[in-house]
């Protein structure tokens, strides 16, 4: 066996590690959790790592009919803020994975 074919060896195996690690992290990723909030909290959303929304939570001094704009840009906010922090938890589980280095497929 050559020294490049021992290094391309090795090199599979270790991109079959970090495949078989990012599965790993998908399924993590799927039971944690961010939140985000809008309008001092009259809403509240709860995103998991696989930037699914689990929870919408709207405090009932919300629920004036007159108010329906002013709540659907709240929950407009809210969920975006919540897929930001949602895409931040993925960034940080990934760079643990990777030293830091990006990559090359999709974990979604």
């Amino acid at each position: 066996m050559t020294i490049m074919e021992f290094n391309f060896e090795d090199l599979l195996k270790q991109v079959q590690k970090i495949q078989e690690q990012a599965k790993r992290i998908q399924v993590e990723l799927a039971h944690k959790t961010v939140t985000a909030s809008s309008g001092g909290g009259m809403v509240t959303v709860t995103v998991t790592g696989r930037q699914e929304i689990k929870e919408i939570k709207i405090d009932p001094v919300c629920v004036d009919s007159r108010d329906i704009p002013m709540l659907e840009d709240l929950i407009l906010a809210a969920v975006n803020q919540g897929i930001r922090k949602s895409r931040e938890l993925v960034s940080e589980e990934m760079k643990q994975l990777t030293g830091g280095l990006p990559l090359p497929f999709d974990i979604f």
